[in-house]
């Protein structure tokens, strides 16, 4: 991923603040048998959580749409590329299938005043981030009972435990997750299932990057400015979060110490949700 630098360090990072290292993993989780499908694999969350959870021995099928940047990690040798669009329900349940370890990661986001949304866009966020989660933990369901293990991630956000302003479809879809994620974590328990969320504030991911190159350009400020003082205004922590922190979040779910966190949702925003 492609992090703009400045002179106090990247883009939403405060002058002395040390940025996280992966070069160490925070969390031992052993994973070897284990087959692990992460959706929205290409880029941000789900390349860091499909590249964590390769290390940690899983074998990793990578769905997404980009497949110029499934087959770059798959020569990489950190899985194998499901070249997908998400949308396509049969097609998301049928990804499913087999799987021990469900991270379902992909989205996108729009942003518009209720009035001024576009009814096909809410639609398809909705497709895409409620729906197609359901259809991939159907089809992997089976597979997981049958075995007596499964782990279900679904990556949330705090705007699944919080409002803002314009983000209809995302908040929705992201409040519709926890819930579904729920009733998977009480169905699942009886057959070694578990099934949690993760709830991270702002990520240093194409698309938050995105947003701050098009929040600076309108209101021409440096985008070192839009982090801060929009993105960040909430949080005590004054940087953008790395992908790869909350991937050891979500392969420490998925291991076997982590049985018993279940119906989860586990915030990773510096304390924004708190403020």
């Amino acid at each position: 991923m492609t992090t703009h630098d400045s002179p106090s360090g990247p883009v939403g990072q405060a002058p002395g603040t040390p940025v996280p290292t992966t070069a160490a993993h925070t969390v031992r989780v052993d994973l070897t048998g284990r087959t692990a499908l992460v959706t929205g694999a290409a880029s941000g969350i789900g390349r860091a959580c499909a590249l964590r959870l390769s290390a940690a021995g899983a074998t990793v099928r990578m769905a997404d749409l980009d497949g110029r940047a499934l087959a770059e990690l798959a020569d990489q040798g950190v899985g194998e590329p499901v070249e997908i669009d998400l949308t396509d329900l049969d097609a998301a349940e049928e990804a499913g299938r087999g799987a021990d370890i469900v991270v379902n990661n992909a989205g996108v986001q729009t942003v518009a005043p209720v009035q001024d949304f576009p009814p096909e866009r809410f639609s398809f966020i909705l497709r895409l981030m409620v729906e197609s989660p359901f259809r991939v933990v159907r089809g992997a369901l089976p597979h997981m009972y049958e075995r007596g293990w499964g782990r279900v991630v679904n990556i949330s956000s705090v705007h699944g435990l919080r409002a803002s302003a314009y983000k209809a479809a995302y908040v929705t879809a992201k409040h519709g997750l926890e819930g579904f994620s729920k009733v998977v974590a009480l169905e699942g328990a009886a057959h070694g299932v578990t099934s949690n969320c993760v709830n991270p504030g702002y990520v240093r991911t194409p698309l938050v990057e995105r947003q701050i190159a098009e929040q600076a350009a309108a209101h021409g400020i440096p985008e070192e400015r839009v982090a801060a003082e929009v993105l960040l205004a909430r949080s005590p922590v004054k940087r953008l979060i790395e992908p790869a922190e909350v991937a050891e979040l979500v392969v420490y779910l998925c291991g076997d110490d982590a049985s018993f966190v279940n119906g989860a949702s586990l915030t990773v925003d510096g304390a924004w949700s708190a403020s």
